[in-house]
């Protein structure tokens, strides 16, 4: 079956140039010219990834994406021409699966689509292969339905947050480097992006630490990169 990508772009220019390259190369596009249109879209079929816009009429792309966290995690590629560091950070701090600077090369958006559906490929074939939960210090992981519990209370994680917290649970003694979690979650070289790794590290803190200023599970190791804390 044909992967089904949802565009949201209104540059229709854009769009239109997008579908007719992604088409020749054998998905099933799907397109919409604002945030509204973008919804109504995304929940009326399933898709295997999104291409979303940042700056958008009616409901820009954050708000979109807020939406869409809601409902699933299905990988989302923010496209914008903004290329700062905060809007980079905001895009993934929202859930963003990855990010793409306009203008782009067909080959590079190309590659970063396959790398995201292979990744939500694996996750979902995980789900067969491994039946387990880890629990380490007031955390339940379940492996299973990717569902994490603290302390009885769910933690609503993001697809990444989730793979970055199993690959330290899974390896407590090892130190991870910036460069080694990015190949191991994305998948994909690593360019020196620091502000990708920051963002999750951050944003998995905030949500599983009682005081992400003093992590307990996920700790720095300044100048080398991260490691699970000696929690039993």
């Amino acid at each position: 079956m044909n992967n089904k990508i949802l565009i949201i772009e209104d540059d229709k220019e854009i769009s239109e140039m997008l579908k007719s390259y992604l088409v020749n190369e054998g998905f099933v596009i799907c397109t919409a010219f604002d945030g509204e249109e973008g919804i109504l879209k995304f929940l009326r079929k399933e898709f295997d990834l999104i291409i979303l816009d940042i700056m958008l009429p009616k409901l820009d792309g954050m708000e979109v994406l807020n939406v869409i966290r809601k409902k699933s995690t299905v990988p989302v590629l923010i496209m914008s021409a903004k290329d700062t560091d905060v809007d980079k950070a905001l895009g993934l701090g929202f859930g963003a699966d990855d990010y793409i600077a306009k203008p782009f090369s067909m080959i590079e958006i190309l590659a970063r689509i396959k790398a995201a559906i292979r990744r939500a490929t694996r996750y979902s074939k995980d789900t067969i292969k491994e039946q387990c939960t880890i629990e380490i210090g007031d955390l339940i992981i379940n492996i299973n339905d990717f569902s994490v519990n603290k302390r009885g209370q769910k933690v609503q994680l993001t697809s990444k947050e989730f793979e970055i917290l199993k690959l330290f649970c899974k390896n407590p003694k090892r130190v991870f480097t910036k460069a080694q979690v990015y190949s191991e979650v994305w998948e994909d070289e690593y360019y020196g992006d620091d502000n990708v790794i920051n963002v999750h590290i951050r944003r998995l803190r905030e949500k599983i630490e009682d005081d992400p200023s003093k992590p307990k599970y996920i700790k720095t190791l300044w100048g080398i990169g991260y490691k699970m804390g000696d929690l039993k």
